[in-house]
């Protein structure tokens, strides 16, 4: 009571600030890690639309050099402050000289991570916003079929409405795993939730093609095919215990010390 509406902002944009991330973003991640034991075993790991970097940020500590023996490549079209332990690459990620970049910086080796929180400028047209996550997730997934090993791991922001099922059912054809997960640090009332997708195993006689987008191959194994409109229902995982936060709630932004709350905007 008697707060004002800076006051009550979420408590994860505090907390990033508190712990030097880029963007309160960085904690899905790490709820997504909790849950997923994502770098377990990740040497080379790809953040596909990385700007501003809060990702880059977890991945490099988690794996980068100089906490570990991994390495980490960002690539955005924008450019990005420079982190540690962090290879960055100004390029589009439908582009196979990107992706040419990206295996060279590994030095012919693939990665064992590719992840993607990119989202387009939201206009409000919920329909217009999911199609357009849609094919942001399908380029983010192309890519990865260019860089990511066999057993690797792909992880992509998405939006949930009608006809995720598709997307569910397009994944499926090349991980032999995917769930649908939505971090604490997600508010609820957001659409967005993330495909986690792991055990990277492409069709047989699948042709790499940046060319094209997936959904015009027409490629199958098992029941799952990008030939016709399949759909396929996927588990979904809430990551984050109790304990954690609330996105959805305000929370007193009082200080340890008893020092007055000090509003800062963001850059």
């Amino acid at each position: 009571m008697g707060r004002t509406s800076k006051d009550k902002r979420d408590v994860y944009y505090r907390l990033a600030k508190e712990n030097g991330w880029r963007a309160r973003s960085a904690f899905k991640l790490l709820q997504l890690d909790e849950e997923f034991r994502l770098f377990q075993g990740v040497t080379r790991a790809v953040d596909l639309c990385a700007a501003p970097g809060s990702w880059s940020q977890v991945l490099s500590r988690k794996i980068g050099s100089p906490q570990g023996s991994g390495h980490v490549v960002a690539v955005d079209l924008q450019a990005m402050a420079p982190l540690p332990g962090v290879l960055q690459i100004q390029g589009d990620i439908t582009q196979l000289s990107t992706a040419e970049d990206i295996i060279r910086l590994f030095e012919g080796c693939p990665a064992d991570l590719v992840v993607c929180d990119g989202a387009p400028d939201v206009t409000g047209l919920h329909e217009l916003d999911e199609y357009m996550q849609a094919q942001l997730l399908l380029a983010a997934l192309n890519i990865a079929t260019h860089v990511l090993k066999p057993g690797g791991c792909f992880v992509a922001k998405i939006f949930r409405g009608q006809d995720v099922t598709l997307i569910y059912s397009q994944l499926h054809v090349f991980f032999s795993s995917v769930l649908c997960a939505k971090p604490r640090s997600s508010r609820k009332a957001s659409s967005e939730a993330f495909a986690v997708c792991q055990g990277y195993a492409p069709p047989e006689g699948f042709l790499l093609d940046l060319t094209k987008p997936l959904p015009d191959c027409s490629y199958s194994k098992g029941l799952h095919q990008l030939d016709g409109p399949t759909h396929s229902i996927v588990p979904f995982v809430t990551c984050g215990d109790l304990s954690s936060y609330d996105s959805d709630l305000g929370y007193p932004l009082d200080l340890e010390d008893g020092s007055e709350h000090k509003y800062t905007p963001p850059m």
